[in-house]
């Protein structure tokens, strides 16, 4: 009898999209002479226990447990010494896990075709920042704006759409102090997003940069702009007095009713673009867009509302398309904030190790995590479970129960007829054993 027996849909992802392969020899470098356990190997094991659930390098001993289903896995110690090495290792460490990933990324997303989130011939990548509680005091760790103590990492996600996970592409770590609207951390959080992608985003505007108003600052939209022939951006803006005069000097004609997803009218929402002395001091080729929305029932108006409206900003470098479709585009960068909720439910609840460095290695595994719980759905499931996040995947499909049986050199995993989603994990499984292997 084998428990977790639904992990071998995220086991045979590994292999499918040549995970394993990629980043053992990623690693490489980092094994030493007659090693019994490959680190890339014992990486993915740690990143393999943070997906079913696992919090801490502890975790993999979950792993440990069933050799039939998982392979040899590597003790504690082992554990903690490969990632007190690689965190040693520092930038050149960090590369090699990010190249091995961003080379399974690009085979995942050619297996999944028209279930890819590049399936539009458009990418998104979503930059949030995100609170991470520290019960003790760890390096790095600060009070943070909301009161707490810990640390403040900026995240970039993948934003699949509405029909699938996001993968994340970047994780800087900062300490909890760390400000929200520093330029410079948005641009250092920026260039590893965009090296996960394929080498084809990098022209003709095929990649989009979102974010909140936290991006909105002169040196980041400047940034952004000097990459405009092949780079998209939509970035939330702060309401400022100059923005706010020029919103109520705006004309009645000139409110576009707002849209939904759906196509349908926004009831109580309008948008109008900002012309003029307001985009001053601003890169060439910048449109400012505002929106004004009836605010929901009990929500208090702020100094920048005007005539009992809640007023938004965001600023974008992309010509020709009807403003009421870029208010729509921008206000869909909602969907990061289900991203996060996703990852703070893997491994990003709380920063486990010690140093800052070690945590840097950590943020790298609950990424890898998070590829495979993203990568699995897209690969291997389909209508709304595909929809599902890691704890109901967990509940449904990782935790079943199961036996494995030797017969000849056959080896087969027998799950319960009665368990309700066993057709599930089966037709998944199915799917997965139809892909290609890598070459």
């Amino acid at each position: 009898m084998v428990s977790q027996a639904g992990s071998v849909l995220l086991v045979e992802t590994v292999r499918r999209t040549g995970l394993d392969q990629a980043i053992s020899a990623a690693l490489a470098p980092w094994r030493k002479p007659r090693a019994v356990h490959d680190p890339g190997k014992i990486l993915l094991d740690v990143a393999l226990a943070v997906a079913l659930g696992g919090d801490c390098l502890a975790d993999v001993g979950m792993l440990r447990a069933e050799p039939a289903v998982f392979g040899p896995v590597a003790s504690d110690p082992t554990v903690s010494r490969l990632v007190d090495t690689l965190a040693a290792s520092g930038e050149k460490a960090l590369r090699a896990i990010r190249a091995a990933r961003a080379e399974a990324r690009q085979r995942a997303w050619q297996l999944a075709d028209g279930k890819a989130p590049d399936a539009g011939r458009a990418v998104t990548v979503d930059l949030d920042g995100v609170l991470v509680t520290a019960h003790s005091d760890k390096e790095d760790a600060a009070p943070t704006w909301k009161r707490t103590y810990g640390h403040h990492p900026l995240m970039g996600f993948v934003d699949h759409g509405p029909g699938g996970t996001g993968e994340p592409v970047a994780a800087l770590l900062r300490p909890g102090n760390a400000g929200s609207n520093t330029a410079a951390d948005h641009i250092t959080a920026t260039q590893p997003a965009l090296a996960q992608l394929p080498k084809k985003y990098r022209r003709g505007r095929q990649t989009l940069i979102r974010t909140d108003s936290a991006g909105g600052t002169h040196d980041f939209v400047a940034w952004l702009a000097q990459r405009g022939r092949w780079l998209s951006y939509s970035v939330g803006m702060v309401i400022t007095d100059t923005i706010h005069q020029h919103v109520l000097k705006v004309p009645a004609s000139a409110w576009t009713p707002a849209v939904e997803a759906d196509g349908g009218i926004r009831d109580g929402a309008w948008v109008a673009e900002l012309t003029g002395d307001v985009l001053d001091g601003w890169p060439k080729g910048m449109r400012l867009i505002v929106r004004k929305e009836r605010p929901h029932p009990g929500a208090q108006l702020r100094l920048t509302d005007a005539d009992g409206m809640r007023l938004t900003c965001f600023a974008t470098n992309t010509p020709g398309r009807p403003i009421a479709e870029l208010e729509l585009r921008h206000r869909l960068r909602a969907r990061a904030e289900d991203r996060i909720r996703a990852a703070r439910a893997t491994g990003l609840r709380n920063l486990p190790l010690h140093r800052t460095a070690q945590n840097r290695i950590w943020l790298e595994i609950v990424q890898i995590a998070l590829d495979l719980l993203a990568w699995m759905p897209m690969l291997a499931l389909t209508g709304t479970a595909r929809l599902r996040e890691p704890r109901r995947l967990r509940l449904r499909l990782f935790t079943t129960a199961g036996q494995l049986v030797t017969t000849g050199r056959r080896r087969i995993l027998r799950l319960a007829r009665h368990w309700p989603w066993t057709s599930h994990i089966t037709t998944a499984l199915e799917r997965l054993a139809l892909l290609p292997n890598p070459g």
